[in-house]
């Protein structure tokens, strides 16, 4: 584990490593259905209020910018608290911090529909923000220790999928509910499926058996996250990150609006349904190894790129199905791009890899508040060319960070070359 504490290796005195969790055994299937429901409840709540958007500016009387706040400050409290949150685990234990972040989040999760003003929905969206931080991380590092090596690519596969499933199915459900008795139920019903989740994951999963509690050390965790955030590879990394999820943050916040107007005119229900299109990222995220495999790390994120531009340019059209074609691209390209990037991190980090993840989420979640403000300003401002134009300059972010890391790549190589003639 980093360095960030003074703890001891991650096995007990006198454990026997092969006594780790394997997919045979019953413990790792329970393992296995808790942090998929932890990972359900966490992204369904992080993002609720997203496809009710449009409702919520209609009952409060706001802007699209304004309600925008309502996603942008739950995921800009997760990204300033996943660092520290992460750290405090190494002293309490993953196990214990990530079952009171999701009970904090759960409780303030059914307290967010009797919100009585758009300022309180916001500072109650902060706060389950920076609750849900604590289970990332902590997540990680528990799979890391109590699972064999061989099964952890599995492990935290099944987390990640049950973000994915819970991103996907919170914004169905909350559109479906919408629809029929409005958002207030609707995030009511979110909170309900989140306790659901919450209590499965506290009474499924293992008890950790490989975890050894050290002592803070601020100044040890200080000193990792400077020496990462001095490592150039790492900040472009960050920065590939946090504008790939501009994009994403953007389009999403803002493309109900688009649908429920003219003429699209689409009813709350199938604007929620829209979301289905996040089984198109599961796919391409799980096919980016095998394309850093033919085109290299930085191949595939030109693909990714070009794929995200495509939707973007696409997404322009008056015609539905052409706006859905684009949201399938946009997203493809999204999930892979995210892929290669966060899967970087961990092989570019010698040491303080869970400091160097978190980080990576804190950008990636900073880009996802970002962009969903400013997509739902540029919305406002120029409609939904406006999105378009903001998710095309992150884009071209994204580009000019890689070229500039192929050139840099090259120097090395040359140097290399000429040193080993030398």
């Amino acid at each position: 584990m980093p360095p960030a504490s003074t703890k001891a290796p991650t096995t007990t005195v006198g454990a026997d490593p092969d006594d780790r969790l394997a997919p045979s055994s019953p413990g790792y299937r329970r393992m296995s259905f808790a942090l998929f429901a932890a990972g359900v409840a966490t992204f369904a709540l992080l993002y609720s209020t997203q496809a009710l958007l449009p409702a919520v500016s209609a009952d409060f009387g706001v802007s699209a910018s304004a309600a925008s706040w309502t996603v942008s400050a739950a995921t800009g409290a997760l990204a300033l608290c996943v660092l520290p949150l992460s750290a405090l685990s190494e002293r309490h234990g993953r196990r214990t911090v990530m079952t009171a972040s999701l009970v904090v989040a759960v409780v303030v999760g059914l307290l967010v529909p009797f919100a009585p003003s758009l300022e309180w929905l916001v500072a109650l969206r902060a706060v389950q923000g920076a609750a849900l931080a604590g289970l990332p991380a902590s997540a990680m590092a528990y799979l890391a220790e109590e699972v064999r090596p061989k099964a952890l690519v599995a492990a935290i596969g099944l987390f990640v999928a049950g973000n994915s499933i819970g991103g996907m199915s919170g914004r169905i459900v909350t559109g479906w509910v919408a629809q029929l008795w409005g958002w207030r139920a609707a995030l009511a019903a979110v909170g309900l499926m989140a306790v659901v989740c919450a209590l499965v994951f506290r009474a499924m999963l293992p008890k950790a058996r490989h975890f050894t509690p050290g002592s803070l050390n601020p100044r040890a965790l200080a000193k990792t996250v400077r020496g990462h955030l001095a490592d150039p590879l790492l900040l472009r990394l960050y920065a590939i990150g946090a504008l790939f999820m501009t994009v994403f943050g953007a389009v999403y916040t803002v493309i109900g609006y688009r649908l429920v107007e003219a003429p699209f005119s689409l009813p709350q229900g199938i604007v929620g349904s829209i979301f289905l299109v996040y089984l198109v990222g599961t796919v391409s995220s799980a096919a980016a190894g095998k394309l850093v495999g033919r085109l290299g790390r930085r191949g595939a994120l030109y693909l990714a790129v070009t794929t995200t531009t495509a939707g973007l340019l696409l997404s322009l059209a008056q015609s539905l199905p052409a706006v859905l074609l684009g949201l399938v691209l946009i997203t493809a390209g999204f999930f892979a791009g995210h892929a290669v990037a966060s899967s970087s991190v961990s092989r570019t980090a010698k040491t303080g890899r869970a400091q160097a993840s978190a980080l990576y989420q804190s950008a990636y979640y900073l880009g996802s508040s970002a962009g969903g403000t400013l997509g739902a300003v540029a919305f406002h401002s120029g409609g939904w060319a406006g999105t378009v134009l903001l998710g095309l300059l992150a884009v071209l972010g994204v580009v000019s960070i890689t070229l500039y890391g192929t050139r840099v790549a090259r120097a090395e190589h040359r140097l290399v070359l000429a040193t080993a003639r030398h």
